[in-house]
Order: C-alpha cells, then sequence, then structure tokens
C-alpha cells in the first residue's frame, strides 16, 4: 500500500473548495471590515446598514456601555486572568450572573467565555454512557459537536415535529438511564421557534432532562424580552438548563447556563470549559451588566425589534419573497432556489449599501440558501422596505434572465 503525502496547505486548499470556495472567485461577500466600510461609507456620502449583525436591541454602542467597559478598564484592568476555580474570580463575575439569574427567572446562572463553548462543554459533560441525547434536526453546531463529544446515544427528530419526538422517546426511552431533549428556542437560520408548553408534556411524560438553547430569544422574546418561557407562558423552573450567550442582546460576548442552583454549582466545579478556561473579562462583565440594566428599563426597545421584523416579514411576503417558518421576531431567512441566486442578491445588496452576506453550503442544507436577517430595535422602517425592494427587484431580474435562457435552449 502506498500513501500518499500532501502538505497541510494542498489538504486545506482542496477542503475549502469542496466548502464552497469556488462561488467566491468573482464576489466574496464574507469577512467585510464593517467598521471601515461603515466610515468609508459615511465619509463618501454613502449608504451602509448591516442586516448581518445581531444587535437585537442596538445597545452594542450605547453611551452607558461604553462607559461601564471602560471604567472596568480602568479600575479592573483587562483580563480575568486565571481561572476562576484556581485563580479567583472578580468582584463583578458572581454580582451580574445574580442579576442575570433574577431576569431569567432561574435560581442560579455561570457563565463562560464562549457561547459555542457553553453548548459543547455542558452536554458532553452532563451525558454518559447509557444515556441518549434527543437533538432537533436543525440544531446548531455546537449542540451537534456537545453531543458527539460524549458517549451518550445520539437520537435526531425532524425539526419541530415533537409527534415525531414524542413517538421516538415512546419506543426508546426505557433503553436509557437519563433522556436529554434539546432545542432552540428560536432557531438561528429559520427564526421558527418550538412548542415549548406541549414540549414541557412531553418531557415530563417521558421523565426526560429540557436544555433550551435561548441564544437568539433573550432580549427577543416576551414582553420584557425575557426569552421563549416569557412568551409560553412557561415557569422557567420547568426547564433543566437554559443556555445562552451574551454576544446578541447583552452586547458583549461570552455564553451562560441557568438552572437550578444545586445544577449550577455542580457545574460550578466540574464543567470542563468552565474550570479549565479563563473567566470572563472585567470589560465584559461590565459591558453585559450595564447591556442587561438597559434591557430591563427600556422595554421599548423590545417592541420596536417586534415592529421591525414584523415589518419586515409583511412587506417580504407581499413581495413574494419566502420567508419559511419565520414568526417574525429577530431572525428572518429570505430563501433562494441555488448558491448563484443567492449570492447575486447578496451583492446587488451591497452595491446599494446593505450588507447581508448569504449563507450558502455551511450551516444549512445545499439546497436551501439564504440571506439571513437579523433585525434590530435600531433598524429604520424606511430601510426595511428599501431593502425588500431591491430584493424584489433582485429576483424578478433573476426570473427574466431564467426565462431567456430557456426560451434560447
Amino acid at each position: 500500500m502506498v500513501l500518499k503525502l500532501n502538505s497541510l496547505a494542498d489538504y486545506a486548499s482542496k477542503r475549502l473548495r469542496r466548502a464552497g470556495k469556488g462561488y467566491l472567485e468573482e464576489y466574496d461577500p464574507f469577512f467585510v471590515p464593517i467598521d471601515s466600510a461603515r466610515q468609508e461609507a459615511d465619509v463618501q456620502g454613502r449608504h451602509f446598514v448591516s442586516f448581518a449583525n445581531y444587535d437585537y436591541l442596538g445597545i452594542s454602542s450605547h453611551p452607558a456601555v461604553k462607559a461601564a467597559a471602560g471604567a472596568a478598564l480602568e479600575s479592573l484592568g483587562v483580563g480575568a486572568l486565571a481561572s476562576r476555580l484556581v485563580g479567583g474570580e472578580r468582584s463583578t463575575h458572581h454580582v451580574f450572573e445574580e442579576s442575570l439569574a433574577q431576569f431569567l427567572g432561574v435560581e442560579s446562572v455561570l457563565t463562560l467565555v464562549s457561547g459555542y463553548l457553553t453548548n459543547v462543554t455542558t452536554i458532553s459533560h452532563v451525558m454518559n454512557t447509557h444515556d441518549a441525547i434527543f437533538l432537533d434536526e436543525l440544531s446548531h453546531n455546537s449542540i451537534i459537536c456537545g453531543a458527539k463529544g460524549t458517549s451518550a446515544t445520539t437520537v435526531v427528530f425532524r425539526h419541530n415535529d415533537l409527534d415525531h419526538l414524542d413517538a421516538l422517546l415512546r419506543d426508546r426511552r426505557g433503553t436509557y438511564r437519563h433522556v436529554l431533549i434539546v432545542v432552540e428556542a428560536l432557531y438561528s437560520m429559520d427564526g421558527d421557534i418550538v412548542d415549548l408548553p406541549r414540549l414541557i408534556e412531553i418531557k415530563e411524560r417521558h421523565k426526560a432532562w429540557l436544555l433550551v438553547d435561548e441564544a437568539h430569544s433573550i432580549g427577543v422574546l416576551g414582553q420584557d424580552g425575557r426569552g421563549l418561557c416569557e412568551y409560553s407562558g412557561v415557569d422557567p423552573a420547568q426547564i433543566d438548563l437554559i443556555i445562552g450567550t451574551l454576544s446578541k442582546t447583552l452586547a458583549s460576548c461570552g455564553g451562560f447556563i441557568g438552572g437550578k442552583a444545586p445544577v449550577i454549582e455542580w457545574l460550578r466545579y466540574t464543567l470542563p470549559g468552565f474550570v479549565f478556561s479563563v473567566g470572563l473579562s472585567p470589560v465584559i462583565v461590565a459591558a453585559a451588566y450595564t447591556a442587561l440594566q438597559i434591557v430591563k428599563k427600556e422595554p421599548w426597545r423590545i417592541e420596536r425589534l417586534r415592529q421591525n421584523a414584523e415589518l419586515f416579514v409583511e412587506l417580504a411576503r407581499e413581495a413574494g419573497l419566502d420567508t419559511g417558518p419565520a414568526i417574525g421576531r429577530g431572525v428572518v431567512p429570505i430563501l433562494f432556489s441555488d448558491s448563484h441566486e443567492t449570492l447575486a442578491a447578496s451583492r446587488h445588496l451591497m452595491d446599494h449599501g446593505y450588507y447581508v452576506p448569504p449563507i450558502i453550503q455551511i450551516g444549512v442544507p445545499k439546497n436551501q440558501p439564504r440571506l439571513r436577517f437579523f433585525l434590530s430595535a435600531a433598524h429604520k422602517s424606511e430601510d426595511i422596505r428599501k431593502v425588500i425592494q431591491l430584493l424584489a427587484r433582485c429576483r424578478t431580474q433573476a426570473s427574466v434572465s431564467t426565462q431567456r435562457v430557456s426560451a434560447a435552449t
């Protein structure tokens, strides 16, 4: 047997082509330095609006958030300096976690340096041999990787099909010691939600645990932005683990786990992604804490976001654009027939000052490319109307071109 030795660079180039890099030879919409792009547009008197950033409540540049981060930098420095378990924690860590737990309606919260890491380390730590994890088929990659990192069995159910989940549990629950059901509150690619009251009934009837990823729903769902529980009228105590991020509504970065006090205390001493990783920077804690206070004090932002998202969906559907199952909150996709059409639409928007990178090849099925719009309370209604008009025009032009090609052949 002859072994062929390829360089890592050659291997990487081949993998990149397979991942879809070939689509980007004429136009590459990714990794745009949006701060520079916005500054250049301002200087040249051009338009630049991003629908690609999940600053749902428009808090990321709030003066109070920036001031709090600056004050923490001056008084506490930049880094947490060590794992909180072995190096001690900053005084602001506990204050923030208590405030976040109170907001969510859970007994306790633990914060980590990465939202992605939070799912990976929690799922892989909690579940073991003789256990099973039941995942929605459209679960985020962090959830999937968390399941792969454990010796537990993974069972996948059809997206938001709770009848399918119920049937799988009925057939297989008795095989496993512990069962964890994992769903997202607001799905990050489709903008739809799970039927939480029914899911609670299913998990209790089958004596399962439930993890809900609230990454995109905090600050978005519910009158006060407390997430899917508030939106659905469910007591958060009925959910075993609530996972979330600080990088969206809370305008910073990192992740958190919420749940009952004994669970969080166990994780505080044993969770690998927490124990073996540095704590949140004091600057990040200050920014996230201040953002949380703004969410609580200024509920008009949540209402503004709702109005903007519902306007987007209404106008898109009137224009004949496909928004999939989106309910009209923070995340709304526009679905296209193929990757080339999706790229063309993204480029058309960018040419007119609207930044919306395409979602192709990675993160969604290859036959469901899309432009994913993150709506914000900071967006203006005129920009929402304009971007829909541009998309409708682009779709019409693509349809005409297709008809011409068909006629020619």
